[in-house]
């Protein structure tokens, strides 16, 4: 890896750490909005009516699925920004690289999913709601990395990161394929074109961010009311953005627009969308509420099932000889990395407000009960194993 690629990761984990810890704090005051006096207002908020209106075209929603489905569409241009230069020349361009993050995702998807359906298997609505455990928050992740400072080794980082990557392509897929509403072909027509014409400004070499957007913000409106969901054009335009300029060999539009993008994903995206979405009224709280099968399920799925299926998938691959434990990785450390991609909170949100959001029965709290109490076991054990099993000094990079 050279210094400028070194340089690249070394600012990026240090604005997802600061993002991360950004990012809790919304959380946190989300949460307190919620359970105090306060919370009529804070409803109040998320329930305003945002319309924009041009000629036949309406667009009429709460200001919260505007959060959730215009200001998440980019974030996930972000993720597809990321996924096409970690693909082409970052970590994922090595395929010895690929095998031990892209196995660790595959068990941390298909346990966590699984260990939910064993709880839920019997509700048709509650099933909605399996893929919510299947999700790694990054950001989360590397706040809690930040708060051991330069003992945790780079491999460890880059590691977390490459799994992380892997996936949020999974959430991509499954958003894609399983949480779309009813089809319309006509706005699916309008998203080809738009996606015609990206495929020739990038074919030409066109660098202009303003055509890009146009073209992006087409395809947004079109998704939006064809009932793919709209999030998936923030990824499918990131993908047609050059990484290299053809006037400029030294200048690279992708790597201008992600640096550009970062920190007000870091900074205003995120911690928009986990104000909007983290605040749950805890008053009253039952035992049988608190034990229903959807927030049990959740929380087993991020706190049990990400740590079992990443750590198993991972040693079976390493013992099997496709791939290797990264330097300065110990077994211990790998696990303690397992238990905190239990901290599903941004994706599993997101996951959750579409598996339930059009169903007739509100399970939104059971979901955010059960991310909520996952995310902070997994976040609390991982930190201590890691406190415990890192050098005491500063690792070698």
């Amino acid at each position: 890896m050279n210094q400028a690629s070194d340089s690249y990761i070394g600012q990026f984990l240090k604005l997802e750490s600061a993002g991360g810890i950004v990012l809790l704090a919304a959380a946190v005051l989300a949460i307190i909005l919620a359970n105090s006096p306060l919370e009529p207002f804070y409803a109040l908020l998320l329930d305003t009516p945002v319309q924009v209106k041009v000629g036949a075209l309406d667009i009429a929603k709460p200001l919260l699925l505007w959060i959730n489905d215009g200001l998440m569409a980019i974030f996930f241009f972000l993720v597809g920004l990321e996924l096409k230069r970690e693909v082409l020349e970052g970590e994922l361009s090595d395929k010895r690289n690929i095998v031990l993050p892209g196995v660790g995702a595959v068990g941390g998807m298909v346990i966590p999913a699984a260990i939910y359906i064993a709880f839920n298997y019997h509700d048709s609505v509650a099933m909605q709601g399996w893929a919510i455990p299947a999700a790694t928050d990054i950001a989360f992740a590397l706040g809690i990395l930040s708060l051991l400072g330069s003992r945790v080794p780079v491999s460890l980082k880059i590691f977390l990161t490459s799994l992380a990557i892997f996936d949020d392509i999974g959430a991509i897929i499954i958003i894609a394929l399983f949480y779309t509403s009813k089809i319309s072909w006509i706005a699916l027509v309008v998203v080809a074109f738009a996606i015609v014409q990206l495929v020739i400004m990038n074919r030409r070499g066109v660098e202009s961010k303003s055509l890009y957007i146009m073209v992006g913000v087409l395809m947004w409106v079109s998704m939006l009311k064809s009932g793919v969901h709209a999030t998936l054009a923030g990824v499918i335009l990131a993908a047609f953005i050059p990484l290299h300029s053809k006037k400029d060999p030294s200048y690279s539009p992708l790597k201008r627009i992600e640096h550009d993008l970062h920190p007000l994903v870091a900074f205003f995206v995120l911690p928009v969308f986990a104000f909007s979405n983290a605040g749950i009224n805890l008053t009253g709280l039952e035992l049988d509420q608190a034990l229903h099968s959807v927030p049990v399920g959740v929380a087993l799925g991020l706190f049990i099932g990400k740590q079992l299926g990443i750590f198993a998938f991972c040693g079976l691959a390493i013992k099997a000889g496709w791939c290797q434990l990264p330097k300065g990785m110990s077994w211990l450390s790998l696990y303690a990395t397992a238990v905190l991609c239990g901290i599903g909170f941004t994706m599993s949100l997101f996951v959750g407000s579409l598996a339930f959001e059009e169903t007739s029965v509100n399970m939104l709290f059971d979901e955010k009960l059960g991310i909520i109490v996952g995310s902070m076991l997994s976040g609390v054990l991982g930190y201590l194993i890691l406190a415990k099993c890192l050098p005491k000094r500063a690792a070698i990079k």
